[in-house]
């Protein structure tokens, strides 16, 4: 059965962070809302391509003008199935917004699916919802999940993690992964059947 999903963005999220989930999460039916804090459906975000290019940390370069879905203020979230969280810069300032860590802490009191990739965590850390929990996330945000009482997975860039509801990753590289197991968290399930030739 098809799932609503919300989607926390912001300016200079990770470009496919973003992208790649709000696309992937729609081609196999569900619906998804990528929302903003102070922005309205139709307006934009720019985007940030963090890459890996042998540098002590990674490079950013801009990525795309994002179109909102819908509008934040809006946003009731127990209308919602599961929550998705993108990593780049974004995810620093949004939870600044008291309204973002009240969504974040509903989805999780609520034992419903979070997603979360790289910085992503930043928000979970700052709901104070990870205590107990085994948590992925870009490298240097590790010491924040520890401090909040979660379990810093030190895992591969290309693979994730899942601890009950939570489903989290290091990076975009992980997006197999992070999404195959997401799926799996949401209960979707995807049916191959053999194409006869006409």
């Amino acid at each position: 059965m098809p799932k609503k999903i919300l989607m926390l963005v912001g300016d200079f999220g990770e470009d496919y962070e973003i992208m790649v989930p709000f696309q992937a999460l729609q081609a196999v039916g569900h619906k998804v809302h990528a929302v903003c804090p102070d922005k309205k459906g139709g307006e934009k975000i720019r985007t940030a391509v963090h890459d890996f290019e042998g540098d002590q940390t990674y490079s950013e370069k801009p990525g795309h003008n994002f179109a909102l879905n819908y509008t934040f203020e809006n946003v009731k979230p127990e209308e919602y199935d599961a929550l998705v969280i993108p990593g780049g810069r974004a995810p620093e300032y949004i939870r600044l917004n008291p309204k973002v860590i009240e969504i974040v802490k509903y989805f999780a009191n609520a034992n419903k699916p979070i997603a979360a990739i790289c910085h992503g965590a930043q928000i979970l850390v700052a709901a104070d919802v990870i205590k107990g929990r085994k948590i992925s996330a870009y490298p240097a945000v590790g010491p924040d999940v520890t401090v909040a009482g979660g379990q810093y997975a030190n895992i591969p860039v290309d693979q994730a993690v899942t601890d009950g509801n939570f489903v989290t990753a290091p990076a975009w590289p992980a997006h197999p992964d992070w999404l195959a197991q997401f799926l799996v968290v949401l209960g979707t399930k995807i049916v191959e059947e053999d194409l006869v030739p006409a």
